[in-house]
């Protein structure tokens, strides 16, 4: 069983996507938890054009103080770490301008959250051999609604986010991939 499985193991939507690294499991795993998401410029771009609603009414409104900084990895938390797999967790009304998201420390916590009206999220990166040498990393992110309210919220969401999620996360693997094959050849 892998360990987004104990997080959401009956989601509400997935996407998975994976390929194949020549490293060791360990390296991809670092390489993974080390990526930035932030540093990829079309990332920034695809959230800035998320965010340019909440960013506007903010303006429009006068609202006094800094603007809330761009949606992140650092607003997922770690939910749990093994040598194949790392899974990460989100919760709130994500189709909200801010994103609508509920705090919590760890995966105790995120097991724990019930609330009405809320999704939750889990994202992993997991390797596992492939014939020939290779590891096969994979991303999966797992949507769990909590109620129909929520399910009815979320899905015009789902389907105008998810071209764009599915090409970040493989950007992501893509730059992961590169970044082990750099450290191999140094």
């Amino acid at each position: 069983m892998s360990l987004i499985d104990r997080y959401l193991p009956d989601p509400t939507y997935r996407e998975h996507h994976s390929l194949a690294v020549r490293a060791r499991g360990p390296a991809i795993l670092a390489a993974a938890a080390a990526y930035r998401p932030e540093r990829d410029p079309f990332f920034r771009r695809m959230i800035g054009i998320r965010e340019w609603p909440m960013r506007l009414g903010r303006s429009l409104l006068g609202r006094d103080g800094p603007a809330p900084p761009p949606f992140g990895i650092d607003d997922f938390t770690l939910l749990e770490r093994s040598e194949t797999e790392l899974v990460y967790g989100l919760a709130g009304r994500f189709w909200r301008l801010d994103y609508g998201l509920l705090a919590f420390e760890n995966g105790i916590h995120f097991l724990r959250l019930d609330e009405p009206g809320i999704a939750k999220l889990a994202l992993n990166f997991a390797v596992e051999p492939m014939t020939g040498g290779a590891m096969r990393l994979s991303t999966e992110t797992r949507i769990a609604c909590a109620d129909v309210a929520a399910r009815r919220a979320f899905a015009p969401y789902w389907y105008l986010i998810r071209p764009v999620s599915g090409l970040i996360r493989r950007r992501m693997l893509n730059t992961i991939r590169k970044e082990c094959m750099t450290q191999l050849a140094r």
